[in-house]
């Protein structure tokens, strides 16, 4: 055994130090030889490579030679296809041991011949995929269970290990279900043979990025990362310039090694013959780019791969040193085709539970009927209604079948929805039976320690060995825990079984701390639900990383429905405020808190907090009587009857009614004064009735308000809005004005943006092929290829999916191609338009990047691009601004502002701090803040008042006098603005471009570099860069820099959000407002102080902030938190864009020299917004 964990050790070990280098292509290379039907022992084997180690070795032999020669860390053995099914088509299906054993007996013996003590060459047991799809329900390719199939790699593994390999290399996986057995199958031989090996699993995607059935790589990382595997990668089926967008991607979050192993290009069939046609420089160049640049730690060839191919790989990788791997991403469950983050933002993951015999009466009915056709378009609404998982329970009295059930239930589901599936069952072998089945990463719905932990126990060893994650009741020996207190200590006993014991993480675990029903009146119960509301807080604070979830409707159980759906809305909404991740509930069934009035959810919240002794009466009345619901809708049938017709048809996209949609949009289209023409008046009621009501919808989903089920409720009638609209737009006929590839980036899946642009710009002669949504980058660029298109269009509504847009041009400039790319959506503005035309390798994307705010503005782009003289204007000018944007010209070349001589003089005198290093100010006082408030910027900038002007501004501006002093004191009562910050100074000398900070310790002997910054150079004029300002390293002098980091506290952000969750949009906007001003201000505070420590008299001594466009970079915010404690004592972090949290906040460099300058034509940056 201590030998095995070696050979694991030593693997393991050299992959830490270097980038291994796997061999080149096994079959491509015996093919060479032109091997005749007697090497392979006769016709009925004539074809079967991996039986040539028995018949005619010295072909294999010599394939490896040439690898090992090229200076490979790593040879494949040649058992590819080496499993009892695929040997059995040769009639060597009992040759599986000596098969494999001697493969590996050959490959270990030569990679020994080679081996020497600085270069160890490793033997790597491949293991290819069976040729059957367990994920799917086919009578021939899925009739295989996965014990079947488990213990057909099994028994494979097993010869490896005995001939001696020092790694099994699952490889070329098609079904991601496959893997998971493979790696099952691994673990037994493991523990059969008392051998424990690395296992490097690799799956095979095609030219979309996806697996055979459908698996991205979201889903293969989710699935397969807490799963017993060691690397990670592709290999196969394409060649590395396919691999770009999931390499990046493994790259960036995986926290396993990534393996690399591409073809030479994609096979062109020549003379019924597969040619592989990349070359070894582009292919070893492109691997190497991905070692750099992802940090892939694992390369080498497969299929049309040589020995020149990688030889040159060698001689490129050589000395590169491996990069650090990242920290995994946050939680995520899968579907066996796509991931699922558990925490949603905003919150909560909605486990939907219609899918539930025991909950459901027509879901019972439809499995009692096997009416699996009817289930699959149940789950399909519960998709399209907003659902983040499917819970499925088929658990029946009438019959004993619910594994079978279960099964075929999976089967039905997993090729065709893309949510992860929750598996609710009590039932130990239903369970594993499902987890066996279902391909992606479930959650295990449940478990708890009501019997004892033995059942809890087995629960825990499933999903450890299948990777699934486990919702968690607070349950034990005494019961259901009532009170915060014990539902804590219950769910601390159960974190240290699953965690310490079975070896889970704590965001395996999933808390639900249990509410009960308040409908009975029970005093024993009346505070519950104020208890299961501590307890979530309670759990959170206590057992970090953990997850919560919750049966809200278990509360208002017993009560009427209409009173039930009031009472579930509002428990939701404070469940989620004390930082519920996850809610088991009907989104159908649920109203935002906004929209409850507001007697109602007095009612409800009495109720749930125990605020009166006759809350459980009085919310009953209140429902019986006159049938409230009917009279709710009378009063908004009256308040509704008042509203223009266009008011009437912004609430009813606002507030998803559909209603008499049509009739409203009638009575617009006979206002006259609208336009001259039925087209024009339709136009208008699109441009400033429907947009604006969707943009409203987008920025409450933003804020938190409203969740993703009730902007998909807003999108379906928006959608029916625009269609029969439609009917009234002039469509323009005859020869297409230009053709827009056009859709939604890969991740999200809201499209009402996208369609809204495909309706504009058909209705005005274009032609638009739309793709849909959720479309991966590849998809995109092949189809504008293919459909000579003259424009690109893309849409993102969420933050996190925008970031493929940068990934889509990036790659259309590696690619060298033209298309002009249209940007939009509501997770975007004009400035993110203008950064991602600058690509990853400096220059811009010449056929542009225009930003489009909507449909209209989309339309006149597209008319712009397809004028000679408008598009050069066009392109001309967003260049300037993206230009202005990153302060650089780029006709201007870097080696040229390289070359230009620093203009400016060495400062006459160094001032010297009162001492070095960090200093922390809390407590600044607000009052004397409020005097630094710049109250042009406030009013006109913050409170959007830059167009007002003349006798209006008078007007305006005595109202926001006294604004501000009315905010200003509730501001200093309340105390939600709190002004601190930290500052330092630190030895610093620049070094061309770049600004060195030293140790301060350390300058008494040689200065210690801690950290670097690099700024920009001015591209004309007097070339300017900040580092010119400090003394050079050649000048032998040590000059001094400054660095401040100011807040004004989360409490802002929490004022703004309660403001905006109760409608008041004004009140929050001029909160938004004063706090991001009073951050400026404390930001000029901090500065003064720092200037008078440093004895600069007024005037000098410039503050420069990152993202302006002296220091446009926000990377340099992480070496700014290096330097100053700004998390640990401002309680601030950063975003992964490198923004401040809270956004009230500013980071600031301050440089003493007299003749700093902000590189600019002597615009304020207020002057700079108000002229774009």
């Amino acid at each position: 055994m201590s030998e095995t964990q070696s050979q694991k050790l030593t693997y393991l070990k050299a992959l830490n130090e270097k980038i291994l280098v796997f061999d080149g292509a096994m079959g491509t290379n015996l093919q060479k030889q032109k091997l005749t039907a007697e090497h392979f022992g006769g016709e009925r084997t004539f074809g079967c490579n991996d039986y040539l180690v028995i018949t005619y070795p010295q072909a294999v032999e010599k394939v490896h030679r040439s690898f090992l020669e090229a200076g490979v860390d790593v040879i494949e053995t040649c058992t590819f296809r080496s499993n009892r099914l695929t040997l059995g088509e040769y009639g060597l299906a009992d040759q599986v041991s000596r098969i494999n054993e001697t493969a590996a007996q050959l490959a270990r013996g030569l990679a020994d011949e080679y081996s020497t003590p600085d270069h160890p060459r490793f033997v790597a047991g491949s293991i290819g995929p069976s040729g059957k799809l367990p994920s799917i329900n086919d009578p021939e390719l899925s009739n295989i269970t996965f014990d079947e199939l488990s213990d057909l790699f099994r028994e494979q593994a097993e010869a490896l290990i005995r001939g001696g390999v020092d790694l099994l290399l699952i490889e070329t996986s098609q079904d991601i279900l496959e893997v998971k057995a493979a790696i099952t199958g691994l673990q037994k031989a493991f523990t059969i043979t008392g051998v424990q090996l690395p296992i490097q699993a690799q799956v095979t995607l095609d030219t979309t990025g996806r697996m055979l059935l459908g698996s991205d790589i979201s889903a293969v990382l989710a699935i397969l990362e807490k799963m017993p595997v060691d690397v990670l990668g592709l290999n196969c089926s394409t060649g590395p310039d396919y691999m770009r967008e999931p390499i990046r991607y493994l790259g960036e979050h995986s926290s396993l090694p990534v393996s690399c192993i591409p073809n030479a290009g994609l096979p062109l069939n020549i003379d019924g013959q597969a040619v592989y046609p990349l070359e070894p420089e582009p292919f070893a160049q492109t691997l190497f780019e991905y070692a750099q640049k992802y940090g892939v730690r694992v390369v080498g060839g497969c299929c049309g791969t040589t020995a020149e191919h990688l030889k040159l790989l060698v001689e490129k990788i050589e000395g590169l040193q491996p990069s650090p791997r990242p920290a995994p991403l946050p939680p995520r469950l899968a579907s066996g085709i796509q991931a699922q983050p558990m925490r949603q933002e905003p919150p909560p993951f909605f486990i939907a539970e219609r899918l539930n015999t025991q909950g459901s009466r027509i879901f019972k009915k439809m499995v009692l009927e096997n009416d699996f056709e009817s289930i699959l378009t149940l789950a399909q609404q519960q998709v399209e209604n907003g659902a983040h998982a499917l819970d499925l329970c088929v658990a029946l009295t009438e019959r004993a079948d619910e594994e079978k059930t279960m099964i075929r239930l999976i089967k039905t589901l997993s090729p065709v929805i893309r949510l992860p599936l929750v598996i609710d069952t009590t039932e130990i072998d239903v369970l594993e039976a499902a987890l066996k089945t279902a391909p992606g990463r479930c959650l295990i719905n449940s478990t708890h320690l009501e019997g004892g932990r033995q059942k809890a126990d087995r629960v825990f060893k499933l999903a450890k060995q299948y990777n699934a994650a486990v919702i968690v009741l607070t349950i034990d020996e005494q019961g259901m825990a009532k009170t915060a207190e014990r539902k804590l200590e219950v769910a601390q006993r159960i974190y240290d079984i699953a965690v310490n014991e079975h070896g889970l993480t704590a965001d395996d675990l999933v808390f639900d701390d249990l509410t009960f029903t308040l409908a009975t009146g029970s005093d024993e119960f009346a505070s519950s639900a104020l208890e299961t509301l501590k307890g979530i807080r309670l759990i959170k604070d206590q057992l970090p990383g953990v997850l919560t979830s919750l049966g809200v409707s278990n509360v208002s159980f017993g009560l009427a429905a209409n009173a039930r759906s009031v009472v579930n809305s509002v428990m939701l909404y404070h469940a989620v405020q004390a930082g519920l991740d996850m809610a088991i509930v009907n989104p159908a069934a649920i109203t935002p808190y906004a929209d409850i009035p507001a007697d109602e959810r007095e009612l409800a919240e009495d109720l749930l907090f125990n605020r009166r002794a006759d809350a459980l009466q009085r919310l009953i009345e209140h429902f019986q009587v006159a049938a409230p619901s009917e009279n709710q809708k009378h009063n908004l049938q009256e308040t509704l009857a008042v509203m223009t017709p266009a008011e009437r048809l912004r609430w009813k996209i606002v507030h998803r009614s559909n209603e008499d949609l049509e009739k409203d949009i009638d009575l617009l289209l006979a206002q006259e004064e609208r336009g001259s023409s039925v087209n024009d008046r339709a136009v208008q009621v699109l441009n400033q009735v429907l947009l604006p009501a969707m943009k409203e919808v987008g920025d409450r989903f933003g804020s938190g308000e409203l969740i993703l089920p009730f902007v998909l409720q807003s999108a379906e009638v928006m959608k029916k809005a625009v269609s029969y609209l439609e009917k009234f737009l002039e469509r323009q006929e005859g020869v297409s004005k230009g053709k827009l590839v056009l859709a939604t980036v890969y991740g999200d899946v809201h499209d009402i943006g996208k369609n809204l642009v495909k309706t504009i710009l058909s209705n005005n002669g274009y032609t638009v092929v739309d793709l849909g949504k959720q479309v991966p980058a590849e998809t995109i660029i092949s189809k504008a290829v293919e459909e000579n298109a003259d424009a690109i269009g893309l849409s993102a509504l969420l933050v996190s999916t925008s970031k493929q847009m940068p990934l889509i041009v990036n790659e259309l400039q590696r690619r060298g191609l033209k298309f002009p790319v249209l940007v939009g959506g509501a997770a975007i503005n004009q400035r993110f338009g203008r950064r991602i035309l600058k690509t990853e390798n400096g220059d811009f994307y010449a056929p542009g990047v225009f930003y489009c705010k909507d449909a209209f503005e989309g339309l006149s782009t597209m008319e712009a691009l397809g004028d000679e003289e408008k598009s050069a204007a066009l392109r001309e000018k967003t260049w300037r601004e993206a230009l202005f944007e990153f302060s650089q010209e780029i006709s201007v070349s870097s080696n040229n502002n390289d070359a230009q001589e620093k203009t400016v003089p060495p400062a006459a005198q160094i001032p010297v701090p009162p001492s070095w290093g960090v200093h922390v100010v809390k407590n600044m006082p607000l009052e004397i803040i409020f005097e630094h408030l710049a109250l042009n910027e406030l009013f006109r900038l913050s409170w959007g008042a830059k167009n007002t002007h003349g006798h209006e501004w008078e007007v305006l501006q005595a109202e926001y006098d006294a604004r501000l002093e009315k905010m200003k004191k509730e501001a200093l009562l309340e105390g939600w603005l709190k002004p601190q910050g930290v500052y330092g100074y630190w030895p610093a000398q620049s070094d061309g471009n770049e600004l060195i900070l030293y140790d301060p310790a350390s300058l008494t002997a040689t200065p210690h570099e801690i950290t670097r910054f690099t700024f920009p150079r001015q591209p004309g004029g007097k070339f300017l860069c900040l580092a010119d300002y400090f003394a050079s390293k050649e000048s032998g002098k040590m000059d001094v820099v400054a660095l401040q980091v100011v807040t004004v506290g989360e409490s802002a952000t929490r004022r703004f959000e309660r403001l905006q969750a109760a409608n008041d949009y004004t009140e929050a906007y001029f909160t938004h407002g004063l706090a991001v001003q009073t951050a400026e201000a404390t930001a000029d505070y901090l500065h003064r102080h720092i200037r008078r420590e440093l004895g600069l008299p007024e005037g000098q001594g410039k503050r420069y902030s990152w993202g302006y466009p002296a220091i446009p970079d926000l990377h340099d915010h992480a070496k700014v938190f290096d330097l100053l404690p700004a998390r640990q004592e401002l309680g601030m972090d950063l975003t992964t864009a490198w923004q401040l949290v809270p956004e009230q906040s500013t980071a600031a460099i301050i440089l003493h020299h007299p003749e700093a300058s902000y590189f600019t034509i002597g615009e304020t940056r207020l002057d700079q917004l108000l002229r774009e």
